[in-house]
């Protein structure tokens, strides 16, 4: 028996066609490769889409009492600037999750030029 080759249990007696054939679990981690690589190139654009902006030049303003932001967005706006951009980029500007302030906060405002 030297000299005789044998098979092991799950061994195929049909010969190697060159073809590559492709599994269900093949299947399923392409698709989830596919997947994550999609899914990271999205999150890659929208970091570079979403990137640092142009710096800006900002003073640090102590609220009063009474003031808001929709009167400093007045004071700040150029003419013709809607004064609603202008309060959005205030709050962007310092983080804020709503727009009331309170008297003694330091609020970031852009200085204009």
């Amino acid at each position: 028996m030297a000299g005789r080759a044998t098979r092991g249990a799950g061994a195929s007696a049909r010969p190697a066609t060159g073809r590559l054939r492709l599994t269900r679990r093949g299947r399923v981690v392409l698709v989830l490769l596919v997947a994550v690589v999609a899914f990271l190139g999205a999150r890659v654009g929208a970091a570079v889409a979403g990137g640092p902006a142009e710096p800006v030049e900002v003073r640090v303003h102590v609220v009063a009492a009474g003031e808001t932001l929709w009167s400093h967005a007045q004071r700040l706006a150029a003419p013709g600037e809607d004064v609603r951009d202008v309060v959005a980029d205030i709050v962007e500007l310092n983080g804020l999750s709503s727009s009331g302030l309170a008297e003694g906060q330091r609020l970031l405002l852009p200085v204009g030029g």
